[in-house]
């Protein structure tokens, strides 16, 4: 029951929202940070300034995804760690199944534009991502 009111839930999201079509896909490709967190219940969460955020590569419809923390000097400190990820279309919506040595889980990708994104993950929770912008430090 929970299941089906949760998938009627994204599809009636994504229906309302922009068309993500194939050919976009590779713009997820780069560093983004998260700007807000929409929860089911309405509620949300703003996010003015992030400590870490996150890359994403990808080749074809496979890729990774790591947490980085953006340096004063326009570097990025980071860990080995990567969640491997691949992109599956079903039912013109497209699906981002993560798997690490310790879980899975899936994300709907509801927009997708060249400076901004958003994904539903499994518990109706949305997020919203903006390409990350790298702060100028004069010198």
């Amino acid at each position: 029951m929970y299941k089906s009111l949760f998938f009627g839930l994204i599809f009636l999201l994504v229906g309302c929202s922009d068309k993500v079509s194939k050919q976009s896909i590779p713009q997820l490709n780069g560093y983004w940070e998260i700007k807000k967190v929409i929860f089911p219940d309405g509620n949300s969460k703003d996010y003015k300034v992030s400590t870490t955020i996150d890359f994403i590569q990808l080749e074809g419809m496979k890729g990774f995804r790591k947490k980085v923390q953006p340096q004063f000097d326009g570097t990025y400190d980071t860990s080995d760690d990567a969640e491997l990820f691949v992109i599956k279309e079903l039912d013109d919506v497209f699906q981002i199944l993560y798997k690490t040595e310790f879980s899975e889980w899936s994300e709907t990708l509801v927009n997708l534009h060249p400076n901004t994104f958003s994904v539903i993950n499994e518990d109706g929770i949305r997020y919203n991502y903006q390409r990350y912008e790298p702060l100028k430090v004069d010198e």
